[in-house]
């Protein structure tokens, strides 16, 4: 059995990175963006840097700002209807996760006519043609949308979030530009730093892991535990150290996939439109403590990776709760919650649990699981 490992084309780094825009639009040709934002970034002129950069070498753009926190099947097809009367021959998607994940969307949906059901692009789609060129320029640390081959995009209809998985989404380019995440509030990168590190924790432990991704998330693990409290303080070295660590991570579990902490989170996004990092933040330790007996000595490594000290002095019992103690220790000192008593209401855990079961994230758990078993886990968490 052989394992696929797939990365986007072109990456750049560092403070500065979206000036390279500009050339890397040249160079390829291309002569109009269709810009992807969500209002709030527009608002706050987060967007303008980018356009200041297309303006400055005399590029032309329009924007899409119909953008939803948990992008919706309608926000998708809008934008393709505007993408369409734009006469763009490239995207440029700026944000978070939304944004992204809705351009990934619309440029599938623009080389895959066929695709334009948005619910037929929900788990391995057979598409037959690349996106629309996408420039990925994130404004957050956390889901790594811009190296990753996977989007989710909300079904209002059906209170359910649509993982969908395509290796012709991913961005040609990506600017990862740590300048770009300055302007974030404390609660928001917080939030998005701990999406990165369930990103990293569960592609370590999930199914499909082996030694090329476990390169992968280990770094990232370790770089984001030194790195999230700074940059919740906003420090550049702490800003500059997550949206490394979260695009290394990215890198890792685009590959092999994560598990039930992304499984119970999504139903969250979806019923109560909750932040997905808060989500999974609140989530990960409780169901690292659920899958420890079957993660091997990976949690040894995952406590070194947090920092903790004499682990290779450990019992397996002993490095295990440390490895969950640590992730405890990071979520507190950021100011996440420790349980869903303020998001969940008892009475929808069994759609909850049963949406869980049926995430396309749920077979990548290193611990098999039923609908029985994710009821438990949000019931320990109220």
């Amino acid at each position: 059995m052989s394992n696929r490992f797939i990365l986007n084309e072109t990456s750049y780094h560092g403070a500065g990175a979206i000036n390279d825009i500009a050339s890397e639009a040249k160079a390829r040709g291309f002569n109009k963006a269709f810009v992807c934002s969500d209002p709030d970034l527009i608002k706050f002129n987060v967007t303008k840097k980018v356009l200041d950069v297309l303006e400055g070498a005399g590029l032309k753009y329009e924007i899409y700002s119909q953008i939803k926190p948990n992008p919706t099947i309608e926000n998708v097809q809008t934008g393709v209807e505007a993408y369409k009367a734009s006469e763009a021959d490239y995207i440029i998607a700026i944000g978070g996760g939304s944004s992204m994940d809705t351009a990934k969307a619309i440029g599938i949906i623009i080389n895959n006519p066929e695709f334009y059901d948005v619910k037929s692009l929900e788990g391995v789609a057979d598409t037959k043609n690349k996106s629309v060129p996408i420039f990925a320029v994130p404004t957050t640390a956390g889901t790594a949308a811009e190296v990753t081959i996977n989007y989710v995009i909300t079904d209002v209809e059906n209170n359910r979030k649509m993982v969908c998985v395509d290796p012709h989404d991913i961005p040609v380019v990506a600017f990862v530009d740590p300048d770009m995440m300055s302007t974030m509030p404390k609660g928001l990168t917080a939030a998005t730093g701990m999406d990165a590190l369930t990103h990293a924790i569960e592609g370590y432990i999930t199914a499909g892991a082996w030694e090329l991704s476990d390169m992968f998330h280990i770094k990232a693990i370790e770089i984001i535990a030194r790195s999230l409290r700074g940059a919740v303080d906003n420090t550049p070295e702490g800003r500059e150290g997550m949206a490394l660590g979260q695009y290394v991570a990215g890198m890792g579990f685009s590959n092999v996939g994560l598990g039930i902490v992304h499984s119970m989170a999504h139903p969250l996004g979806a019923l109560y439109d909750t932040p997905h990092g808060i989500a999974n933040a609140i989530i990960l330790p409780t169901v690292m403590e659920y899958n420890a007996e079957a993660t091997g000595d990976k949690y040894k490594h995952i406590a070194a990776a947090m920092g903790v000290c004499g682990t290779e002095n450990m019992t397996c019992e002993e490095y295990r709760k440390a490895a969950v103690d640590a992730v405890k220790e990071l979520s507190s000192d950021i100011g996440i919650p420790d349980n869903l008593r303020d998001i969940v209401k008892r009475e929808d855990i069994p759609f909850l649990a049963q949406s869980a079961y049926d995430d396309a994230c749920r077979p990548g758990n290193p611990k098999e699981t039923s609908v029985e078993d994710i009821k438990k886990l949000y019931e320990s968490l109220l």
